[in-house]
């Protein structure tokens, strides 16, 4: 039987005939802020954010490898956060799968060559998932601070985080093995 990384990546075939890039982009957290609370996050917890965030991407790339193989410029970029680098975010599951995501993507782009192998590390996003994830009070007193104290004075959006996918794919041939922080400069504060 078909898993669903092998149903995905043949309707993506059937519709365009090739594989030249891959961008894993699913995620998942159970938002628990305090990280020393650990009776909020359970096994059970860890298990549906490791199977997303880490089990999805890899199950994805094993599935494309032999189609991104047959590409001129092949990439992989994995949508990984500055939580899995600096063990912070919404959860210590979340922030712990990222850093495995990160490890995950430093050891493919080592192994999988000539298939360029990268993670964008975004800091803050502003949309709405954040939002209410935070709520609207934290969400926006923390938009505030970052704007207030970044190097750059600005936060993500969603189109600053797809320019800098489109850049990986389309117009850096010899990058590969990159963890890419794309926070304004908020992690040169932490």
């Amino acid at each position: 039987m078909m898993g669903i990384a092998s149903l995905q990546l043949q309707e993506a075939i059937n519709k365009w005939g090739r594989v030249d890039a891959l961008v894993n982009n699913a995620g998942t957290t159970k938002f628990v802020w305090d990280h020393g609370n650990l009776g909020g996050i359970d096994a059970v917890d860890f298990q549906n954010i490791y199977s997303v965030n880490v089990i999805g991407p890899f199950q994805m790339v094993r599935a494309s490898k032999i189609h991104l193989l047959k590409s001129e410029n092949p990439s992989v970029i994995n949508i990984s956060s500055i939580g899995g680098i600096k063990g912070i975010g919404s959860s210590i599951a979340y922030a712990a799968s990222k850093g495995a995501l990160n490890s995950m993507t430093l050891s493919m782009a080592r192994n999988l060559g000539p298939i360029r192998v990268n993670a964008v590390c975004p800091g803050f996003i502003e949309g709405e998932w954040l939002k209410k994830g935070m709520g609207e009070e934290r969400f926006e007193a923390t938009k505030q601070h970052i704007k207030n104290t970044s190097p750059l004075g600005k936060t993500c959006s969603p189109e600053s985080i797809a320019e800098i996918i489109y850049n990986l794919i389309v117009a850096s041939e010899l990058v590969t093995g990159q963890l890419i922080t794309v926070d304004g400069g908020v992690s040169l504060n932490l």
